[in-house]
């Protein structure tokens, strides 16, 4: 960390164009904005530049537009909500980004927030062009990247356009780095992982370098079934990604290696459907028709116990089809869990990835935990030991 820069928040921004570059990239429908979350984690820190008078340029995409203007992916009903949660104007700017787009970004007084359209509108932004990364520097004095999410990926608002411009990392990126290094650095042991998701072939670097980090590793949801499958286990119905016997085979004498336990599920939530209601099964007794659709209460016991003698937690990937609430019990059990041990016994704990975040969405447990992250493949990538463009170009030269 001592090797990035990162932006003080006691340095002087008054009068200075301040380009913040956020990743709002919400679920909208029908121009409703339906998680807030990534929204309310930046109010605080844009307010507070509002308040030392700074003229705030805003930058965020929404959705994977390719390069065209798609009207439905506008960011009206974000500036809708920022209208009422920040704490000054707010002008929306929808045209090139050119000397007319710089000439507004000078004209804004003190306190006020430029928020331009979104920035994937333009193919030069995923195409990390050097000439329209050159233009958006021109929108501002300092460049501050608070879309760590996003950093995985070499684009012009993210990568390049440090090359033009005073860059730094902002307060919420900073966190997601230092809860990284909590897992791989700085941990404090025993460090256990509960990993959710339905394929393992997409998550098997990530498996691998928490296996050498982690006493305990936990695998839940969908990817448990290739594990189960894997140990002769009838799963019914379930959805199994074929081929990936050698990937679990693999991961099995990795954890031996590493003298790490995993852990799989011991009995089930299951149903016909997705759409059905909860029928408890015990692995034995799961039928050929039979969806596992999510974790049982021996499951859940065993899970809670690791829990206990762990120091440290890095939960990424729900338990069940979250979906159907009546599947959402597993989430939500270890979500309690953590949060009430993160409380009560200063346990570490990392959760992330939209879908957890998702499972867990009307629990009021988003503020019990040490770091919530929102960043999904950018955190696992750094997880991994990969060095992600985005925060590479904000180290000290």
């Amino acid at each position: 960390m001592s090797d990035l820069k990162i932006f003080s928040e006691n340095k002087t921004v008054s009068n200075k164009r301040v380009i913040v570059r956020l990743d709002l990239n919400v679920p909208i429908k029908d121009s409703k904005i339906e998680d807030y979350t990534r929204i309310t984690a930046i109010e605080p820190f844009i307010n507070k530049l509002i308040k030392d008078k700074a003229k705030i340029i805003l930058l965020t995409h929404l959705g994977r537009p390719k390069g065209k203007v798609v009207p439905e992916l506008s960011l009206k009903p974000i500036l809708n909500y920022l209208e009422k949660k920040l704490n000054g104007n707010i002008h929306f700017y929808k045209d090139k980004i050119n000397d007319k787009a710089v000439d507004i970004s000078n004209r804004l007084k003190p306190g006020e927030t430029l928020l331009i359209e979104n920035i994937r509108f333009f193919k030069e932004e995923e195409n990390d062009d050097e000439t329209f990364a050159k233009n958006l520097s021109k929108l501002g004095d300092i460049f501050i990247n608070e879309a760590f999410s996003c950093s995985h990926r070499k684009q012009a608002s993210i990568h390049k356009i440090t090359k033009f411009i005073d860059s730094y990392g902002g307060p919420i990126l900073k966190k997601e780095i230092e809860s990284i290094n909590l897992i791989i650095k700085n941990k404090k042991k025993p460090v256990t992982c509960i990993i959710g998701g339905s394929k393992v072939s997409t998550k098997i670097n990530i498996l691998s370098s928490l296996l050498e980090n982690a006493e305990n590793l936990i695998i839940i949801g969908a990817m448990a079934n290739n594990f189960l499958k894997f140990k002769g286990a009838n799963i019914g119905a379930s959805i199994v990604e074929k081929g990936s016997e050698n990937t679990v085979k693999n991961i099995y004498d990795l954890a031996e290696k590493n003298k790490c336990n995993i852990i799989i599920p011991l009995d089930y939530n299951t149903s016909l459907n997705l759409h059905g209601n909860p029928v408890y099964k015990s692995l034995k007794d799961i039928g050929s028709k039979d969806m596992i659709l999510d974790i049982g209460k021996n499951t859940i016991d065993l899970i809670n116990e690791t829990i206990d003698k762990s120091n440290t937690v890095f939960w990424n990937g729900p338990a069940g089809y979250y979906e159907n609430e009546n599947f959402s019990t597993g989430s939500i059990c270890i979500a309690k869990k953590i949060a009430e041990n993160t409380n009560s016994k200063s346990l570490i704990s990392i959760v992330g990835g939209g879908d957890t975040i998702a499972a867990i969405k009307n629990t009021r447990l988003e503020n019990s935990f040490t770091h919530l992250s929102t960043a999904g493949g950018a955190f696992l990538e750094s997880l991994e030991g990969k060095e992600l463009p985005g925060i590479k170009v904000l180290k000290k030269n």
